[in-house]
This record gives C-alpha cells, structure tokens and sequence, in this order.
C-alpha cells in the first residue's frame, strides 16, 4: 500500500484525497497537513491532521506528498519533499518565478524521486482526443490554437486573484491554456496581452518559433449565471478539431456519462455542452465527450510513473516551466503595453 501525506486541506486536497480513494488508497492517507487542526477528510478516513509538516518528512513511511497549497508555498514544500526522498505530486502553477520551478526541478533531478505537476486539463477527454489527432497527423501541422477559459471566481475563493499569493488570472488560470496552446504549437517566443478593464476579459497572443499563432481568451469576472466554459480549437494543415466544455453553472451543473444535469434537475443535451469535433479531408465527426474522472486518471498515471521508475512524459516538469514563463508573460505585457519577448529556458513541446 503506498502510504500517502496530503499538504493543503482546501478545494485542491480534498479534491486530490478523493482521487487517491477512487483508487483504493483511501486508508493509505497517512497525514493531511494544514496550518490548523480540522475534522478528517470523507475520502481519507484515517488521516492524521498535523500542522507541522515535519511530521511527514520524517516519517520513513510516507512514499508520496500531494502538494495543494497556495503556490508561493510549492518551492519549499516541493524541494523539502523531494530532499526527504518523497515522490511529488504538485498542483498547478509550478511556481510563481521561474528561478522556484527550475530549482524545484533540480531538486527532483538530485533526488532520483518522481516529481509531477498536476496540469490536469492533460487528462481531460476532450484535450485528449486533440492531442490524438494532433499525434496521428489528422489535422497536420497545427498552424493556429485558439483557446477560451471563462468562469465566475467565488467568493472564498477569491484570493486566487490575489497576484501576491496565485500570480493573477494569468498565473493560476490561464496557465491551463498556455500549456494547451504550447503543447500543439512549440517553443513561444513572444507574448502580447490586452484588456481594457481591469476585471478582463484577457485577450493574450503567442507567437511561436515555428511560425505558429495561439490565442487565448481567459475571463474570470463573469456575470452570474454565465456557464463555466472551456474550449480549445486546433488549425492544422490537413484539418480543424476542437473540444467544448461548456457547464450549465460552475456549481450546478455536472457531466457524467448519462449527460448534463442542470440546476433544479434540468436536462441539458450533452452535444451542446461537451463536444469534441474534427474534420478533415476524410471527413467529419462529432463525438459527445463524457466524464472520465481526469483527477483519478492523473493519479493512476502518477503512480504508473513511480512504479516504472520513469519521467512523467503526459505532464513534464518542463512543459509547466514553459506555460509558466507564457504566464509571467501575460502578466508583464499587460502592466507594461507591450510585446514581450521570452527567454524560454526549456522545451515547451513535451
């Protein structure tokens, strides 16, 4: 049984305890780390609530550390982890500066331990099926992505907004995007951003040194009501595919493999809500696309990682630096006015 230490007792690691249950290793959850004493999770029966996270790093026992705090935190805990001989599974954003992610890197290269960042969008279904038509040569050399994340941030969670503790949209949002984006697109080479006001919506483009343009709308400011919706389109030189992911509410809704349930217990056609589509000069399809708990998966191809001894190429550490850097980007273009040029330090395309 691998035995487990949750650090982070909000959203993300209750969100990660379950995932860890959904795979039988709810009893394997050793400690959940937090700066207070609080009830145990209802996915991890049997965790011991510590707020010293020395607790864990000195318990021989302790195999994985999923790390779910605010990202100023990720560097120390990370490296600490890593440094104790502890696998790591880190959330999303890797750092808020590239000085933390690369030496969080290194740490996970001295240690010879498993070190994964949790972009979990790379597990989603419908981003799956892109990437397969992307690998598979069915739309070619992608020449243009577009994407789109728009969603109302909660109230308690609006630190998230807070530059100082989650870098801003750009960081802890649109980080997601900018992976997509240079997963089909390469090495970015410049970024320009814009937004009239100060709530957004962010319009942010990236140029590529293959020649290639992503663009990127990211809108955390809107209205009640407005659906969550996430959406990535694919312009290659043999066809176009794209995934929608459009919920009813942020908190209402949810897709599963019977469909969409809406608020009051409404039924939404899942084809308008959660669509992959691709055409080519084969033809054209259109597949609905249904749950497939992207969270469970992430950690059943964590642990396939540490059981083979081997680097998690479905996530790499250097594919997070290079969304980082597009992000850190974002940010300077729109206090500044002006296209920014990177100095990217590592390969995007992983």
């Amino acid at each position: 049984m691998v035995t487990i230490a949750i650090v982070g007792p909000g959203y993300m690691g209750r969100t990660h305890a379950e995932a860890w249950s959904n795979l039988g290793y709810a009893d394997g959850i050793r400690y959940v780390v937090g700066r207070s004493l609080r009830a145990p999770f209802e996915h991890a029966p049997s965790a011991r609530f510590v707020t010293d996270f020395e607790d864990v790093l000195l318990d021989r026992e302790v195999d994985v550390v999923s790390i779910c705090t605010p990202t100023p935190t990720h560097a120390d805990y990370a490296i600490r982890a890593l440094r104790a001989g502890k696998h790591v599974l880190l959330e999303k954003p890797i750092a808020l500066t590239i000085d933390d992610a690369i030496a969080i890197r290194e740490a996970a290269r001295q240690s010879g331990r498993v070190l994964m960042v949790a972009h979990v969008v790379r597990f989603f279904a419908g981003y799956e099926l892109l990437r397969q038509a992307w690998e598979s040569g069915e739309v070619g050399r992608v020449l243009s992505a577009r994407a789109i994340r728009m969603l109302a941030v909660p109230t308690e969670t609006a630190w998230l907004l807070d530059e100082s503790q989650s870098g801003g949209a750009p960081v802890d949002v649109a980080i997601h995007d900018f992976d997509q984006v240079n997963l089909f697109l390469g090495t970015p080479v410049a970024v320009t951003a814009t937004r009239l006001d100060p709530a957004g919506p962010i319009e942010t483009t990236i140029e590529y040194r293959d020649g290639g343009i992503g663009q990127v709308l990211t809108y955390t400011s809107a209205p009640i009501g407005v659906p969550f919706t996430s959406a990535l389109e694919l312009i290659g030189t043999r066809g176009v595919a794209s995934y929608r992911l459009s919920a009813v509410s942020a908190t209402e809704a949810s897709v599963t493999e019977a469909g969409v349930t809406g608020a009051q217990g409404t039924d939404v056609a899942p084809s308008d809500v959660n669509t992959y589509r691709l055409a080519n000069a084969d033809g054209s399809i259109a597949t609905v696309v249904t749950d497939n708990q992207p969270y469970t998966r992430q950690v059943e191809y964590f642990l396939s990682c540490i059981a083979s001894k081997s680097e998690p190429i479905l996530s790499p550490t250097d594919a997070a630096i290079a969304a980082l850097e597009v992000s850190l980007a974002t940010r300077e273009s729109l206090a500044s006015g002006r296209r920014i040029e990177l100095r990217t330090r590592v390969s995007a395309q992983s």
